[in-house]
């Protein structure tokens, strides 16, 4: 079953790069009482999630601030090594969060895969958009394919805040 909105984020942990090396970040932690943008692309360092989709947000991100979001953070199917390369070659350290979700395993519990095995991906993250409400959804944009990045995007989502 695929979230929606008025649904609660699933449980899940990711694993983030800290100033001493990877550690584990649970659900609870990151939307428990706070505003929280997600953003959920297929692939680090693929096409429209670097040259788009996470432009947008990190460009944003000051803007998502002054309505009251308490971080902005990005998920992919990718482990935390990819995720911290792509955060440092994005300019994006300090102003999104990247959640590694290496087994697609919160990608799986929001029902928001996307197979890509014929093209030697893999299980992947479906690309969305959602503002998290101390942990329940309260806007989602799921994109209809993979190579767009409109509905999902950082000023789709911030009109609608």
């Amino acid at each position: 079953m695929t979230i929606k909105p008025g649904d609660s984020v699933p449980t899940a942990t990711f694993t983030v790069m800290g100033p001493e090396g990877p550690k584990l970040r649970t659900t609870d932690e990151i939307f428990k009482g706070r505003k929280v943008v997600l953003f959920g692309v297929p692939g680090a360092f693929t096409p429209t999630c670097t040259a788009t989709h996470l432009p947008g947000f990190r460009d944003a991100a000051e803007a998502f601030k002054a309505k009251g979001i308490d971080e902005i953070a990005v998920t992919s199917v990718n482990d935390v090594f990819v995720m911290d390369a792509w955060a440092k070659q994005a300019g994006a350290e300090g102003k999104i969060s990247f959640l590694a979700d290496g087994n697609a395993d919160f990608a799986r519990a929001l029902g928001l895969t996307l197979d890509l095995t014929e093209r030697g991906l893999g299980i992947r993250s479906q690309r969305y958009s959602m503002l998290v409400d101390n942990g329940v959804v309260r806007r989602l944009n799921v994109e209809a394919a993979p190579v767009q990045a409109e509905a999902s995007s950082a000023a789709t989502l911030l009109a609608q805040i």
